[in-house]
């Protein structure tokens, strides 16, 4: 009997219509960053090819699906990430797993697992990763998206951030517009990447200003409310204490408010806070808090259409990608007290 033929590949069709494998994907996935007559050939073309797509990886459920994965329990930053990853997933029939935990002493091992369970691709947020994870995945084929990572391995991966430099930037000078001057940061873990960059945003509002930053007005924590307990107490407690002070995050800002009132201070009349995020808190706290908005959901589905890609085989335009941040004013600002 003669031989069957092969079936055509997605490199086989890209070179018969001499565009790239990356362009007949889009065209298979109805992205509408085609122009109408290459898609016409490419269609013509799979046509021509009797090409069939290979079904997707699935799971027992029958759906194809992407691990998003935490480093630590959910808190009202991770469920806007979550909301925005599950909305894009919905659009395409993708389902989210969400997990925690990042199995950083079982790289090899943990990397199998996913692909076992049926994963496309992982998307870790917030999470600190080891040198060989990366690497690991790499060997199982399994696409990695890293969102507002705590360190960047030194190998090269795809993340998606915002522009936190920026929006530091813009929440102390907020804060100096209102003629505070003594303005302290609370911010996150001092290594990680978002928080220096929110830091430096800081620095750089308080330099061009000519405010100088006392010592003791920058703290770092895990951008968590008892974190920024600790932190605003500490602040708080200096011979100078700050009139003013710009948290890492509104769980951080939050904690910092706790830390104000239990030492009789009102905000803002007394003590102005700004904090970073823009979750669901911030708009629920007594007063409702100023904050830098951080498009959380649609990190998360970008984070999930870019995993998607890489899983298809196609290339990424940048191997990071930044949102905009924007300062929403609430009531938790005031001109600096005098005095």
């Amino acid at each position: 009997m003669p031989a069957s033929p092969r079936r055509a590949t997605l490199a086989t069709v890209a070179a018969s219509a001499g565009v790239s494998v990356a362009t007949v994907s889009k065209v298979l996935n109805g992205r509408s960053d085609v122009s109408p007559a290459t898609r016409s050939l490419v269609q013509a073309v799979l046509r021509e090819h009797d090409y069939v797509a290979p079904a997707p990886r699935r799971e027992a459920t029958g759906l194809a699906t992407v691990e998003l994965q935490f480093d630590a329990d959910l808190n009202a930053y991770s469920t806007e990430i979550v909301q925005g990853a599950v909305a894009a997933g919905a659009e395409v029939g993708v389902g989210i797993v969400v997990s925690i935990g990042n199995g950083v002493d079982r790289t090899t091992a943990w990397a199998r697992e996913l692909v076992a369970a049926g994963r496309r691709a992982l998307i870790a947020v917030t999470s600190q990763m080891n040198a060989g994870q990366p690497a690991a995945l790499a060997r199982a084929r399994l696409p990695l998206v890293l969102i507002d990572p705590l360190n960047l391995p030194r190998t090269r991966v795809t993340s998606i951030g915002s522009t936190n430099f920026a929006g530091g930037l813009a929440a102390t000078h907020h804060l100096l517009s209102l003629g505070h001057r003594r303005i302290a940061y609370v911010g996150g873990p001092a290594t990680a990447g978002c928080n220096q960059a929110r830091l430096h945003g800081y620095r750089a509002a308080m330099e061009s200003e000519g405010a100088p930053v006392l010592p003791g007005y920058v703290r770092s924590g895990h951008f968590r409310y008892h974190d920024g307990v600790e932190g605003g107490a500490a602040v708080l407690d200096l011979p100078r204490p700050p009139t003013a002070i710009f948290a890492g995050s509104d769980e951080m800002a939050v904690g910092i408010m706790e830390a104000a009132r239990a030492r009789g201070l009102r905000i803002p009349e007394d003590l102005s806070i700004v904090g970073f995020d823009d979750t669901q808190i911030a708009q629920v706290t007594s007063p409702p808090l100023t904050t830098v908005r951080q498009p959380l959901r649609e990190m998360g589905g970008v984070a999930l259409r870019t995993a998607l890609r890489l899983a298809a085989g196609e290339k990424v335009d940048s191997h990071h990608v930044e949102l905009a941040t924007e300062l929403v004013v609430r009531g938790s600002t005031a001109p600096a007290p005098s005095g």
